[in-house]
């Protein structure tokens, strides 16, 4: 098929020609003299990706998820106990994680298309008046159902609860695109991925850390081998990594966040709030709805839309795939067959997601949903031209 691949799944992104230039270089030696300039550009550079000046940053070759179990073994002993709210594919993961290392997790169930609701988490822990609750289990946004949850609410919900228990929060489609205020939220691991905000292929994992967790890293009693902390903090100190790093993705890395800095956190926010609304509004056009149920929930960097009953919203991914070079995001598990998402996350402009929904539209048509051909589109243009920034004119 002639042309470029349209891929608008939640992730992995796009990536755009400037990384995929600052990665494609030889291997070099990673215990060289000059290689700490790299690692300490990265490391130092991170924080400010989530609005942090006093977090830790480090730095895995895996994926966003493995950075769940990274966080629970450095922080918490064997056998505590974890609270977590349950609602979408990836805060069920996360919950099955910590299980699987052996913690006892209290899960509060809501209805996948809301999120947490601060005054559930609030009264899970004012019950708890032992404080044998150690953590909070917390995904920012939930790729799988298009859900944000209010972090800051969350953690204000703990202070009224006057509980000590540590916050953990998946940012894996939130950082790097959405606003994520560490130092503000108190959050003490922020987890997330190379292949979504940050623009990269996978293959890396980053996990942020509170002053409160790095100081207590000798503490925890959990077993931990790879994923120990204290000979990455030890080794990055001097500039280098325990293993072998993904050198190509640090380089790319690097690039991105220079990519990042350069427009600016506030501006790359305000960029995907602009961008997903002119979606929005593009589906709220084709008269279908979001699996997101209140405006207060909706994601900035992904929508899952629902399709009309009787239809198939696997139908929808399959002829956009095979008639017009377009990838589409599943529905997953419970939501299959119900859902389909379109990733508007990372290196994304108007024009390209003005295609994204074009091609939509047309396999929309193609799979039997009517809608009006060119509405989405009209739609979301008027969006954007509306709420264009005077910077911009």
């Amino acid at each position: 098929m002639t042309g470029r691949h349209h891929l608008y799944i939640p992730g992995p992104t796009n990536v755009p020609d400037r990384l995929l230039r600052a990665m494609h270089r030889a291997q070099e030696d990673h215990r060289s003299a000059s290689f700490p300039t790299l690692t300490r550009s990265i490391l130092s550079r991170l924080p400010a990706v989530v609005g942090s000046t006093t977090a830790t940053p480090f730095v895995f070759p895996a994926s966003g998820s493995a950075m769940w179990e990274a966080a629970l073994v450095n922080s918490v002993n064997p056998g505590a106990r974890l609270l977590a709210v349950r609602f979408g594919q990836f805060s069920h993961l996360f919950i099955q994680t910590a299980r699987s290392l052996g913690y006892t997790v209290d899960v509060i169930e809501v209805p996948w298309g809301e999120g947490a609701h601060p005054e559930l988490i609030e009264a899970a822990l004012r019950a708890d008046t032992s404080h044998e609750i150690q953590g909070v289990l917390l995904v920012h946004n939930e790729t799988a159902t298009g859900v944000t949850s209010d972090v800051g609410a969350v953690r204000t919900a703990m202070d009224r609860a006057q509980h000590p228990a540590l916050l953990f929060v998946d940012g894996v489609s939130s950082i790097a695109s959405l606003d994520f205020q560490m130092d503000a939220w108190r959050v003490d691991c922020a987890i997330t991925g190379s292949q979504k905000g940050f623009m990269l292929p996978a293959g890396l994992g980053i996990l942020y850390c509170s002053d409160r967790v790095v100081n207590s890293l000798e503490s925890i009693t959990t077993p931990r081998a790879y994923f120990d902390l204290r000979p990455m903090l030890a080794n990055n100190r001097q500039g280098y990594f325990p293993s072998t790093p993904a050198l190509t993705l640090l380089w790319g890395l690097d690039e991105a966040l220079t990519m990042l800095l350069d427009e600016g956190m506030s501006n790359v926010v305000a960029r995907h709030a602009r961008l997903a609304e002119g979606v929005r509004q593009a589906v709220h056009a084709w008269g279908l709805s979001l699996c997101a149920t209140e405006p207060r929930w909706y994601s900035n960097t992904v929508s899952a839309l629902v399709v009309p009953d009787g239809a198939d919203a696997r139908r929808v991914i399959e002829l956009a795939a095979a008639r017009w070079n377009l990838a589409l995001g599943s529905g997953l598990t419970q939501l299959a067959g119900r859902v389909f998402r379109i990733g508007h996350m990372g290196d994304v402009n108007e024009l390209m997601l003005a295609g994204a929904l074009a091609g939509t539209e047309m396999a929309l048509l193609d799979a039997g949903i009517a809608v009006t051909p060119g509405s989405g589109v009209a739609a979301a243009a008027t969006s954007w031209r509306a709420t264009m920034p005077a910077s911009a004119v």
